[in-house]
């Protein structure tokens, strides 16, 4: 069973939206999806696409590229909302110069103040080799910190690799 707020993170690829739909469904409570990537090209519409079919038509899906803080203020409290994820909604405020520091300050409290549960995805940034020009180097950096803050406010914060999830804080579900 998962708590108010679960975090998990990984790399690309890594199995963590999987896992975090499986907990999602296993609450038995009705689902949202809060999208946050935007589709810039035939190659990720057709991963969105995908993804969309494997959840299946039990999802409602509410596209928040941007307005992540508002789409969390409509939960319900018998809703689960499944953020997938945080790295594409911080990538696309980036990319649009907008304030980082407030948008993230938005989403925080958005996230206390959900009425519903919420299982949040991020891909974890800080492993790799340092990036070679100043906009990598930001975005590691502003990933990383609200990567801390997430974890800071949620009860559940869950590492995936190669599809095995593993507890940084709390116990897994």
């Amino acid at each position: 069973m998962i708590l108010k707020t679960t975090f998990i993170l990984g790399g690309a690829a890594s199995g963590k939206s999987t896992y975090a739909e499986h907990l999602v469904v296993a609450t038995g409570k009705p689902r949202v999806y809060l999208a946050t990537s935007q589709a810039y090209d035939a190659e990720m519409e057709d991963k969105i696409s995908r993804h969309q079919t494997s959840r299946g038509p039990d999802w409602e899906t509410v596209e928040c590229p941007f307005e992540l803080a508002k789409a969390l203020a409509k939960i319900r409290a018998d809703q689960v909302a499944l953020v997938d994820c945080a790295t594409m909604w911080l990538s696309n405020h980036l990319l649009k110069d907008h304030d980082l520091e407030a948008e993230s300050g938005l989403l925080l409290r958005a996230i206390v103040a959900c009425k519903g549960q919420v299982v949040i995805v991020s891909n974890e940034v800080g492993m790799g080799v340092v990036p070679d020009n100043a906009l990598a180097r930001k975005f590691r950096n502003v990933q990383g910190k609200l990567n801390q803050q997430i974890s800071e406010i949620s009860e559940t914060a869950i590492l995936v690799v190669a599809g095995l999830p593993m507890a940084l804080k709390g116990e897994l579900p």
